[in-house]
């Protein structure tokens, strides 16, 4: 029973490996990318993302706290 406890985590480790691996190699993306120094940060150049892929939310404004509010006088 013990062997089977130290064995079967292993396993499992395994199968999600090679799943893994598949997934990646059947992505469809024959052009990876790469990244380039650009304005002293880098940029993804090429690859499978188009600029609409990837939804940034708008940041929520949050009303002041009261740490946050000016001292009344």
């Amino acid at each position: 029973m013990t062997r089977l406890r130290a064995v079967v985590p292993l396993l499992a480790a395994g199968v999600l490996a090679v799943l893994a691996i598949l997934t990646v190699r059947s992505a469809g993306c024959d052009d990876p990318g790469h990244y380039e120094l650009r304005g002293g940060t880098y940029e993804l150049v090429g690859g499978c993302i188009a600029p609409g892929d990837v939804l940034v939310p708008q940041p929520t404004s949050t009303p002041p706290t009261d740490a946050d509010a000016p001292a009344k006088s």
